[in-house]
């Protein structure tokens, strides 16, 4: 519970409602295990050339600040997924995960265990999202809070909450809303429909590269599991890593299916995500190790 207060800085808006929830099971419950399972606990296996920023090495040693990532739990979960999906051992596998919402971020997936993902020392940092910027050159932070007058918390805040689909298509942080103004000729929402799925893709293409090689990519969360327009656009082009995808049986919402061709060399997968079975399992394995 100490570790959990410090840590209070680093996740101000998760840990004090998580540490009241679990005092408050301590007194109605005395004698039942209290287990806290992090989002951020999945990317722990990263080496440390992609975890560390090129900032002063103090600055980590101090203050903590290195990429932790986000959805752990979720990657985690539909990597599992996909090897029992390929009658596979995970161990032998080399995954992509593509956690897609309004909140996003994809994940390099080796042996089971990830060795880098896109969300950082904040869920900021990566893919444009449904309100945030993902990563932007970060000198245009201290140029706003010049032009706008705005302090360094403030703009932070811009970036979390006016930006992403929602400050490019001015039409919603909803995809679905962004995808039916599209149709109809908004040409700023294609625009924001455009650098997601771009951005998708370039995260692919750069984790191919850390991996090796490709063995499965995997579409989750609201998006992923329910915009075969998303996946089709993400897996365009894609066909030098020997994915390809096949719009017949991307036609797919919500359930886990092979969206691949025959003849693709990397398996493509959508899988429903399930955050909560994965907290049990998780869960369960700690206390029954005690």
């Amino acid at each position: 519970m100490s570790y959990l207060e410090e840590c209070v800085k680093l996740a101000p808006l998760h840990n004090p409602p998580n540490i009241i929830g679990i005092n408050a099971c301590k007194e109605l419950m005395p004698n039942t295990p209290m287990v806290a399972v992090f989002d951020t606990a999945f990317h722990q296996t990263m080496p440390q050339e992609a975890y560390m920023y090129a900032l002063p090495y103090e600055y980590y040693t101090e203050y903590g600040i290195r990429k932790y990532g986000f959805h752990g739990t979720s990657h985690k979960y539909v990597a599992t997924k996909a090897a029992e999906a390929m009658g596979k051992d995970i161990k032998d596998l080399n995954i992509i995960t593509c956690h897609l919402g309004n909140g996003s971020s994809v994940t390099a997936v080796k042996g089971g265990v990830s060795v880098d993902t896109s969300m950082g020392f904040t869920p900021l940092e990566g893919l444009a999202m449904g309100t945030r910027s993902g990563s932007i050159d970060p000198a245009i932070t201290a140029f706003l809070s010049k032009e706008l007058n705005l302090s360094a918390q403030e703009v932070v805040d811009v970036l979390n909450k006016k930006s992403g689909v929602l400050g490019l298509s001015g039409v919603s942080s909803d995809f679905r809303d962004i995808e039916n103004a599209a149709a109809e000729g908004n040409k700023r929402a294609q625009l924001a429909l455009d650098l997601f799925n771009y951005k998708v893709k370039q995260y692919i293409g750069s984790y191919a590269a850390v991996l090796g090689k490709v063995d499965c990519i995997v579409f989750t969360a609201g998006l992923g599991e329910n915009s075969p327009e998303t996946r089709e656009a993400v897996c365009q082009g894609l066909e030098f890593l020997g994915a390809k995808i096949d719009t017949a049986k991307n036609k797919v919402r919500g359930k886990l299916t092979e969206i691949n061709t025959d003849d693709s060399k990397v398996k493509i997968y959508t899988i429903p995500t399930d955050e909560e079975m994965m907290i049990a399992k998780d869960t369960m394995e700690i206390v029954s190790s005690k």
